[in-house]
C-alpha cells in the first residue's frame, strides 16, 4: 500500500509538472499583458491601457487580419483536400495507394527550413510572384498531412456496414458521401480543421520565405520586434487570441458531448424497445 501511494504521488507530481511546463508561459504572457511597465521583465502594477491602445492600433490589426485570412484559406484548403484524400484512400484499390499515403507524411518529417527553401525555389523558378496566394499554398502543404491523418484515423474506426447499407438501399455514392460518410467523421474533420488553423496562425519559417515586401503576418511582426523588445500590445493581442481559441475548444467539446449523449440515449431507447 505504501509503494502504491508513493507511485501515485509521483504520477500526480509528474502530471502537475507537465501542466506547469505547458501553461506557465501562457500564464506569464497573460499576466504581463496587464503590466503598467512597457518592459516585459518588471512588474509595476495592473492596467488595461495596452488593450485600449491595441484597439486603436490599425497597423497591428491589419497584420492580424492578414494572418487570419491566410489561416482561414489554409484551413479550408487543407480540410477539403485532406478529407477527400482520406476518403479516397479508404475506397481506393490502386497498388500505388500505400505509396501515396506514405508520401503525405513527408511535410511532417522534413524540417520546415528545407520545405521553405524548396517551395521558394519552385515558385521562383516558375516565375510565380511571392505573396498571399503563395503563402496559402505553402501553409496548406504543412497543414494538409495533419488533417489527412486525423480524418483517416476517424475513418478507420467507422463501421463500413453503414455505407454498405446505404448503397444497398439504392443511394448512389455521392449521396452516401454527403449524408452518411461525412456526418460520421465530422469530429475528425473538425479536429483536423482546428489543428490546421492553429498551425497556420503561428507559421513563421515558410511564410517568411514566401512573403513579398508588402505582406506581413503576426509571427513575422513579433519576430521582427525581438531585438527591440516585444510590446505589451502583442501580449494583449495574443491573450485575446488564446481566450478565443480556448472558448472555441470548450464550445466544440460541449457540442460534441451533447451529441454523444444524444447518441447514447437513442441507443438505450432502441435497446429498450
Amino acid at each position: 500500500m505504501k509503494k502504491k501511494k508513493i507511485l501515485k504521488g509521483i504520477h500526480t507530481l509528474y502530471v502537475v509538472l507537465l501542466f506547469v511546463f505547458f501553461y506557465a508561459p501562457v500564464a506569464v504572457m497573460v499576466f504581463f499583458s496587464f503590466n503598467t511597465s512597457k518592459a516585459n521583465v518588471v512588474w509595476q502594477g495592473i492596467t488595461t491601457k495596452w488593450y485600449v491602445k491595441l484597439m486603436g492600433d490599425g497597423e497591428l490589426w491589419a497584420i492580424f487580419g492578414t494572418t487570419l485570412l491566410v489561416a482561414t484559406i489554409t484551413t479550408v484548403l487543407s480540410t477539403v483536400i485532406g478529407t477527400m484524400g482520406a476518403i479516397g484512400y479508404k475506397n481506393s484499390k490502386s497498388k500505388f495507394a500505400k505509396l501515396i499515403t506514405n508520401s503525405i507524411y513527408f511535410p511532417i518529417v522534413i524540417p520546415e527550413i528545407v520545405l521553405a527553401v524548396s517551395l521558394f525555389m519552385v515558385f521562383n523558378q516558375t516565375g510565380i510572384s511571392m505573396g498571399l496566394p503563395v503563402i496559402c499554398i505553402g501553409n496548406t502543404t504543412i497543414c494538409l498531412p495533419y488533417v489527412y491523418i486525423t480524418v483517416k484515423s476517424r475513418l478507420v474506426g467507422m463501421d463500413p456496414s453503414i455505407e454498405e447499407a446505404s448503397l444497398d438501399l439504392g443511394a448512389d455514392r455521392l449521396y452516401t458521401l454527403f449524408h452518411i460518410t461525412i456526418p460520421q467523421i465530422i469530429p475528425g474533420i473538425t479536429a483536423g480543421a482546428f489543428m490546421a488553423f492553429s498551425l497556420s496562425l503561428d507559421e513563421l519559417i515558410v511564410t517568411s520565405f514566401l512573403a513579398d515586401a508588402g505582406t506581413t503576418t503576426l509571427p513575422m511582426k513579433v519576430y521582427s520586434m525581438m531585438k527591440k523588445g516585444i510590446s505589451p500590445e502583442i501580449n494583449a493581442l495574443t491573450t485575446i487570441i488564446f481566450g478565443v481559441s480556448v472558448s472555441a475548444l470548450l464550445l466544440y467539446l460541449l457540442v460534441d458531448g451533447i451529441r454523444s449523449y444524444r447518441v447514447v440515449r437513442h441507443k438505450v431507447r432502441v435497446r429498450d424497445l
